[in-house]
């Protein structure tokens, strides 16, 4: 774990073989100060110091955006939903090569919130980038966090419907380089990622892969109750 021992956790005393409680917790956990390790273009280091909830001070090696703009997110994820005529319901996926992964990943089409946008305004000027579509703005997350412990990054996902029988829809041009648009049905979105990752070197991106298992779930097992075993 970074910055040191766990607290929180219950342990066993070998003496006596009774669980042992953790730490009871004697203030709020709070920043001290934050002090830049190394910066570059896009990403900066730090060495956070602060206090946890039983009063030790402790550091945190943090990751931040040099690129965040005031009040807002970081950037934005977009769940893209191309509804066409006589044809399945489609996420609009791209895959492209992750210098930090090695390899190419499968995620929803994202990107950085730029200065003066808004969440929704930054999600459709994304999606035409990357994926050549046009789409409406259907609904957006409150500003969520993506790795907090690695990172401060946040991001919004903004739910966006494209009408795939608009002339501007049927023949979607790109702008962007090395980025491959795949469309994977919605009721078989699990099972379409699964498959490709048996037939590729490719990593999904968590959140995509939590969103194919919930729609596993409400597709195939809506009504199914669990049974707790007594």
């Amino acid at each position: 774990m970074n910055g040191g021992k766990k607290i929180g956790t219950i342990s066993t005393d070998n003496s006596t073989g009774k669980m042992s409680s953790p730490p009871k917790p004697t203030t709020i956990p709070h920043i001290v100060k934050e002090e830049v390790i190394a910066s570059g273009k896009w990403l900066k280091l730090e060495k956070t110091t602060y206090v946890d909830p039983v009063g030790n001070t402790r550091t945190w090696e943090t990751t931040k955006r040099t690129t965040r703009q005031a009040n807002a997110a970081d950037g934005v994820g977009i769940i893209a939903l191309l509804k066409r005529t006589l044809h399945k319901d489609c996420v609009v996926m791209v895959k492209q090569f992750r210098p930090p992964m090695g390899c190419c990943t499968l995620e929803f089409p994202a990107g950085l919130i730029d200065e003066g946008e808004s969440a929704e305004i930054a999600a459709l000027r994304e999606l035409k980038e990357e994926t050549g579509y046009k789409g409406e703005v259907v609904g957006v997350t409150p500003v969520t966090c993506l790795d907090p412990g690695l990172s401060n990054c946040t991001t919004q996902i903004v739910m966006v419907n494209i009408n795939g029988d608009d002339l501007e829809n049927t023949n979607p041009t790109q702008q962007l380089e090395f980025v491959e648009v795949l469309l994977l049905p919605l009721d078989e979105f699990q099972r379409e990622i699964d498959d490709l990752m048996k037939k590729e070197k490719i990593v999904v991106d968590s959140k995509v892969y939590i969103y194919g298992m919930g729609m596993s779930q409400a597709f195939f097992k809506p009504n199914e109750l669990r049974v707790l075993k007594q």
